[in-house]
């Protein structure tokens, strides 16, 4: 007795799936080793245990198919929430509920995090917007509680924008060995000595 349609299209959606999500799991796993830069087509579908035709079936360019990489791997993060630093009226406990969120999930994500940043240049222009863009709103998340007077000094911007950059965590915590609540700690301290008053040079 012939198979059912409806049962046929069903299974054959299955294996299209099925497939791309073969091909998505190959490019996660190259990006978090040899990184975005090093990954190719050929070294995904090899990965995947498809052709390179079929790689391109399912993602004709490479910013569909690091979108859809990009798309998987933060699934599986908890990534932080600007929203819910948002609450924190004080701007100390701002700056450092947003820091600890912040390098917690750089903490989680140094492997794919470590080879994104460095390979940057390489990734689809419209994803070095993305990570451009989140930064500077982590950032003025981070410095919407200050007085506007004290918001604008070049030095407080600095400063913040600085501590946000996963670069600034991973030479503090990696290179430098301190734990994620010392990062913060030195950061936040960092951030507020800028909104103090400068003090006059001495005289002579």
């Amino acid at each position: 007795m012939e198979t059912p349609r409806p049962y046929r299209m069903r299974r054959r959606a299955e294996r299209i799936d099925d497939t791309r999500l073969k091909i998505v799991e190959a490019a996660v796993q190259l990006h978090g080793t040899v990184g975005p830069a090093a990954t190719t087509v050929m070294g995904v579908a090899d990965k995947a245990g498809v052709t390179r035709a079929t790689v391109y079936r399912h993602f004709p360019d490479d910013a569909s198919l690091f979108a859809a990489c990009s798309a998987h791997w933060l699934a599986r993060q908890l990534v932080p929430d600007p929203a819910a630093w948002a609450a924190v009226t004080d701007p100390e406990d701002r700056v450092r509920a947003g820091l600890t969120d912040l390098y917690r999930f750089y903490r989680a994500g140094e492997q794919m995090l470590t080879r994104i940043y460095r390979d940057i240049a390489a990734l689809p222009e419209q994803r070095r917007r993305d990570l451009r863009s989140r930064d500077e709103h982590v950032r003025d998340v981070l410095l919407a509680t200050f007085p506007p007077r004290i918001r604008r000094r070049q030095s407080l911007r600095a400063v913040v924008g600085h501590a946000v950059s996963f670069w600034t965590w991973r030479s503090l915590c990696v290179d430098h060995e301190l734990s994620d609540q010392a990062a913060v700690d030195v950061m936040a301290d960092l951030a507020m000595m800028t909104t103090r008053p400068a003090r006059s040079a001495p005289r002579s």
